[in-house]
């Protein structure tokens, strides 16, 4: 499907700004060592567990009544 309107450029000093601390911030980041991929999964490791939900429930709205449809 195509859009009958070109798309805007995106503008990073209007768009995105960023403050002197992010530069700062992506300045350090850009040093490091890449992590391998045993290293990434290590620091994945020490995040904690994301909340356990029952996907069921999740798709069910709860304050809409269950459709039926007429006999």
């Amino acid at each position: 499907m195509r859009s009958g309107e070109p798309s805007e450029a995106l503008d990073l000093e209007r768009d995105l700004p960023t403050t002197p601390e992010d530069v700062a911030a992506l300045r350090r980041t850009s040093r490091l060592a890449p992590l391998d991929l045993e290293g990434y999964l290590r620091f994945l490791a020490q995040l904690p567990s994301p909340p356990v939900t029952d996907p069921g429930r999740a798709r069910t709205p709860t304050l809409q009544p269950v459709f039926e449809l007429p006999r």
